[in-house]
């Protein structure tokens, strides 16, 4: 006879609702921001310590970008073999590991070793995350969870911009790998309480999947706009995030601890972009709120050129809140939009688009930067690419708040989402057996 008790004292070892919510936010912070946007702010220094020209150093940040490109694709395929679950603990302990790589690297060889670990287990360990975490709340409330990742991204950004203007401030530029080593210790305790203590419930795998996701993608409402946009915003916004400190150190003539402090507010205004945004778009719909973020990219991407201080600061903390509100609406429209076995490789092939335009984008920005001589036209360039954007946003359907497939629940059971997060479920004939 199966012991009640002791199935329920098992499926308690994972944390549920806010809790779970919570840690999924730090997680994102880890594979994220720790991940790609720490390079961002560090570019600087790891270009004047290695003796890198900026063409070289922005095609460090094109390799985590084609290893996370890689990464989209392994998601796509391991998910008709592998749990969203299985696949996100690989992500989160090989971001670890770069963060442990950068921490050691004695050169920009073993560096992009160390951003191309971290791009990998970025893509998978993000591309699970927003369906894990929205399966942690009731349907009402699962946009808002899938908005908490974007606030942990916020966050991760604060405390590296912070952290980074610190130890370059105190130590000099050849300190950059005190940031990692510091990242990795808190990289690692966060991994080890996800790996501990978050479950997911995943009855099906995905099949079907078509190569890198595709034929499940093109099943979605609106899924060429959506592309699209997503390809759109995965050019645009590396333009700005990856070299804004850069910009503003060269061109503007700020230093380095004013520098950082804007890429802080950039990352502060994340922690809110995402469930203001989701907020807005749910009064006004999906299509209208990312019309709205596209054209305000344009706009403020083009005010900031001027580089006086209070006013960068100020169109700073809006390129945050946009900068967050974007990604999390597309998100949310995929998950919103899919069933949790056909939400991997659906999003995984929208990634795949997103990842080839991030790929790009760094290395297209230090090449223009160093043929003009300055940043100035790179960000004029992702000015016109959110006009495309904004195009590509009224394309998608006009459905306001699409609802979240329901997940098949044998009406037998408890309700899983009252008890924990985890797949590990006793089927109801073998209950029925004892």
């Amino acid at each position: 006879m199966i012991d009640d008790d002791n199935e329920l004292k098992t499926r308690r070892r994972t944390l549920t609702g806010v809790a779970a919510v919570a840690l999924m936010s730090l997680i994102a912070a880890v594979a994220q921001s720790f991940g790609r946007f720490t390079y961002g702010v560090l570019l600087p220094a790891v270009r004047d310590d290695l003796g890198l020209s900026n063409t070289v150093a922005g095609s460090l940040a094109t390799v985590n970008m084609a290893a996370y490109l890689a990464g989209s694709l392994v998601v796509a395929a391991a998910s008709s073999r592998f749990r969203l679950l299985g696949v996100m603990r690989v992500g989160v302990v090989l971001a670890v590991i770069g963060q442990a790589l950068a921490a050691i690297a004695p050169g920009p060889l073993v560096l992009g070793v160390a951003l191309a670990t971290m791009g990998m287990g970025g893509a998978l360990a993000w591309i699970p995350a927003p369906v894990v975490t929205a399966d942690a709340l009731a349907p009402d409330k699962r946009a808002f969870a899938v908005a908490a990742l974007g606030a942990g991204m916020g966050l991760g950004v604060v405390f590296g911009g912070q952290l980074s203007g610190f130890v370059r401030s105190t130590m000099g530029d050849a300190s950059w790998r005190n940031v990692y080593l510091i990242q990795l210790l808190i990289g690692a305790a966060i991994a080890a309480a996800v790996l501990l203590f978050i479950g997911h419930r995943q009855e099906r795998l995905a099949s079907g999947t078509g190569i890198g996701g595709f034929s499940t993608l093109r099943r979605l409402p609106g899924w060429v706009p959506l592309v699209g946009a997503f390809t759109t915003f995965g050019l645009l916004y590396l333009l700005v995030i990856a070299f804004l400190t850069t910009r503003l150190e060269d061109d503007s003539g700020w230093t380095s601890s004013r520098a950082s402090l804007a890429f802080t507010l950039v990352g502060m205004a994340m922690i809110f972009g995402g469930p203001l945004f989701i907020a807005l778009s749910e009064r006004i719909g999906t299509r209208a709120t990312l019309v709205i973020s596209f054209a305000g990219w344009s706009i403020v991407t083009t005010l900031v050129l001027p580089g006086w201080f209070v006013p960068t600061l100020v169109l700073c903390v809006m390129i945050g809140l946009l900068f967050s509100a974007m990604p999390t609406v597309l998100t949310v429209y995929v998950v919103q939009n899919t069933t949790t076995d056909n939400y991997g490789p659906a999003f995984a092939a929208t990634t795949f688009c997103f990842g080839m335009a991030q790929m790009i984008s760094p290395q297209l920005g230090g090449f223009v930067a160093d043929a003009a001589g300055s940043f100035t036209i790179v960000f004029l360039l992702s000015a016109a690419l959110g006009v495309v954007g904004m195009f590509a946003s009224l394309g998608l359907p006009r459905r306001s708040s699409p609802g979240f497939p329901p997940v098949p629940v044998a009406p037998s059971l408890l309700d899983w989402r009252k008890i924990d997060m985890t797949y590990d479920v006793v089927p109801v004939e073998r209950a029925a057996t004892h």
